[in-house]
């Protein structure tokens, strides 16, 4: 998807559709079952590194798997039946996820996640607690942190190989999968340099980072793999790949929301640490012309007023309400379009599920 629009556009963790134990089931031992072979294999050469699989371990847990759900829901599309295909494809997007949310908290220099200190800073404490300087400690917590998230990408470059092995859409899936890593990885890189800006991006501009940062593999990827696992079409995989990506979009808006306005005890996370890093988000996009909300910003940047004054003025500029109807106006756009209505009648009633799920959600 082009964002052209701001009223046309298509790491807290993302919603979860319908329930279903005994997929949770499946991605949960095939989780582990991955993170125990890398342990293993580890160990035999060095303790440190069997460590460190401990520590990705637990930064796997408490995720709701909306990307090996979603996976699965690309393959049921299309008439797949192979399960443990899809679960093993979607746990790759699960490990992607979790090598993109490490390296995402060293870059944005957050230390909580979901309520818990992050891989990095585990390793910071461990070294401040050795006698280590406080930069030094910083440097081996975000050094630790860029090496897991370097593990799980290669981790999760294999799972799909293994997923996708021996069907004849394997370099499909797996070009599709690459294609999600480099535009995560430009996303990000566009979220990194608008952050040196003194005037945050503009909304086409925010939203189309977004769309590459974070619709890309977590909603709209794991649909159109999943739908090419089964042996759809390049085109109609792509077709559930629109659906998802306009999902994707809507969830990042709801997000830069609650990055600025949500209950730091459900997010896990600070409510001030977007404002913080000079982070452009839809919020401040469409706040930036509004005198008020400028005047506050620019006065927090030049070190003359607190976070609380911005948050303050970004609230009074009804960015928040604009933007909640930019993400309504997404998920409606996406169950309007033709591509939805070509499908089976079950996975509609699934996808129309993820609406209330995005919107209405407060972590």
């Amino acid at each position: 998807m082009t964002t052209t629009h701001p009223h046309r556009a298509g790491t807290r963790s993302a919603p979860t559709g319908p329930a279903d134990s005994a997929l949770d089931t499946q991605i949960s031992a095939e989780l582990n079952r991955v993170v125990a072979r890398q342990r293993h294999r580890a160990a035999s050469y060095s303790s440190a590194g069997a460590q460190l699989w401990d520590h990705i371990a637990r930064s796997l847990d408490g995720g709701k798997r909306t990307r090996p759900k979603l996976v699965d829901l690309g393959y049921r599309a299309f008439g797949g039946t192979d399960r443990q295909r899809s679960v093993s494809l979607g746990c790759a997007f699960e490990l992607l996820h979790t090598a993109l949310l490490i390296h995402d908290d060293v870059i944005d220099r957050d230390f909580i996640r979901r309520g818990q200190p992050t891989l990095s800073a585990h390793y910071r404490d461990q070294a401040a607690a050795r006698g280590l300087p406080d930069r030094q400690a910083q440097h081996v917590g975000g050094s630790a942190a860029i090496i897991a998230g370097d593990l799980l990408l290669t981790a999760a470059i294999r799972q799909t190989t293994h997923a996708t092995a021996g069907l004849p859409a394997a370099a499909a899936v797996e070009e599709a999968f690459e294609l999600g890593i480099a535009q995560a990885g430009a996303g990000e890189l566009e979220d990194l340099l608008y952050s040196m800006h003194m005037i945050p991006a503009d909304t086409v501009q925010v939203l189309r980072m977004e769309e590459l940062k974070t619709a890309g593999y977590s909603f709209q990827l794991p649909l159109q793999c999943g739908a090419l696992l089964a042996g759809a079409s390049q085109q109609e995989a792509a077709g559930l790949g629109e659906i998802g990506c306009r999902f994707g979009v809507a969830y990042q808006v709801i997000d830069d929301i609650l990055g600025c306005f949500g209950d730091p005890r459900a997010t896990g996370k600070s409510v001030e640490s977007d404002l913080r890093e000079g982070k452009s988000t839809v919020l401040t996009a469409l706040a930036s012309e509004d005198a008020g909300f400028g005047r506050a910003l620019a006065e927090y940047r030049q070190g003359t007023s607190g976070i609380e004054e911005v948050r303050q003025a970004l609230r009074a500029s009804g960015a928040e309400q604009v933007a909640r109807r930019l993400a309504a106006d997404l998920c409606s756009g996406a169950l309007a379009s033709t591509h939805f209505a070509a499908l089976p009648e079950t996975i509609q009633d699934e996808l129309r599920a993820y609406p209330s799920l995005i919107l209405e959600r407060s972590l």
